[in-house]
């Protein structure tokens, strides 16, 4: 019986024969290339998804936006007339969208600074170890689980003109009016808001403070810092990641917060009140101006679009300058 013995070469730099490999037959060549796509399949389900959810709504309402479709021509939708930017020219110079982006940029700016040092706050005084301290972070995060029709239900009743709030301020002699209407509505919303998202800023710090080493708490009180060098030179740093993506989360959520106004205000709304997602629902569900709601729609997402591409912007340069240090 002969055995085969497979091909060789000579060495150059050697001159000794090295055995040659067989070529790769066309199975192996195929499971190769298989194996090298397989995260592209890996991936397939999850892109199909995103378009289904997420890019097909999209198309649909830049294409709505592009048609004067209201309460007569929505039975044919699709033949409603073309009248192309003239919905976002109406958005912008006749309807109060500027004047609605104002009020939710500038509240929703006002309540992520505030909510801040109170999830800070309380996620610091939640760090260390203590009896009941599981039960004092479930009570933290109540105002962050609460549906927001109930938060703005029970604020509603508190806010009232006899409610409780006004009844409490008059005993220490202080006359606060409305709070429900006129100017005094907009600090209404931000007290609100502020109540009932700060927990997530709590969250997201808390998430970042037991990331800390604890040989870093070590070396820090064995050379005597105190108390505020510590907190600026050792914790702080590692909160800047978690505080920034809380910060953005919390400025988007604010900006796009459409339950807790509308349940506190109805619609319309106060004009100090009128924020951009009202604003939207008022003229598709109420005037039925489906093609200049889906114009301030799209206008929202590009608004909503800045921030996000500024933090992620950011992230991608701390990624490449900690990916150049040695």
């Amino acid at each position: 019986m002969t055995t085969s013995i497979p091909a060789t070469k000579p060495d150059v730099a050697t001159d000794r024969p090295v055995a040659e490999l067989p070529p790769a037959t066309g199975r192996a060549r195929r499971r190769t290339i298989t194996e090298r796509n397989r995260p592209l399949w890996m991936l397939a389900p999850g892109g199909l998804l995103m378009v289904v959810v997420i890019v097909v709504p999209l198309l649909v309402a830049l294409y709505i936006s592009l048609l004067d479709l209201d309460q007569y021509t929505f039975r044919q939708w699709v033949q409603a007339p073309f009248i192309g930017l003239a919905n976002y020219v109406e958005a912008v110079q006749v309807s109060p969208l500027l004047h609605s982006i104002g009020v939710s940029t500038s509240y929703a700016a006002i309540v992520t600074v505030a909510t801040l040092p109170i999830g800070l706050a309380a996620a610091l005084a939640t760090q260390q170890g203590f009896r009941g301290r599981g039960l004092v972070r479930s009570v933290f995060l109540i105002p962050y689980v609460l549906p927001a029709f109930v938060v703005g239900t029970v604020w509603r009743i508190i806010l009232q003109p006899d409610g409780v709030a006004n009844g409490l301020l008059e005993k220490v002699g202080i006359h606060s009016g409305l709070w429900l209407n006129g100017p005094q509505s907009y600090w209404a919303l931000i007290i609100v808001q502020t109540w009932a998202s700060w927990p997530l800023i709590y969250l997201l710090a808390l998430a970042g403070l037991q990331s800390v080493d604890p040989a870093v708490h070590e070396a820090a009180a064995l050379d005597g810092a105190e108390w505020w060098v510590k907190l600026r030179y050792v914790i702080f740093p590692y909160l800047r990641g978690p505080v920034s993506l809380a910060l953005l989360i919390a400025f988007l959520h604010n900006i796009n917060s459409f339950t807790l106004p509308f349940v506190m205000f109805g619609v319309p709304s106060p004009h100090d009140v009128e924020v951009l997602p009202v604003l939207t629902y008022v003229e598709s569900f109420q005037n039925f101006r489906f093609g200049l709601s889906a114009a301030m729609a799209v206008l929202s997402l590009l608004l909503i679009a800045i921030p996000l591409g500024i933090y992620l912007r950011a992230v991608k340069l701390d990624v490449g300058q900690e990916g150049k240090n040695p």
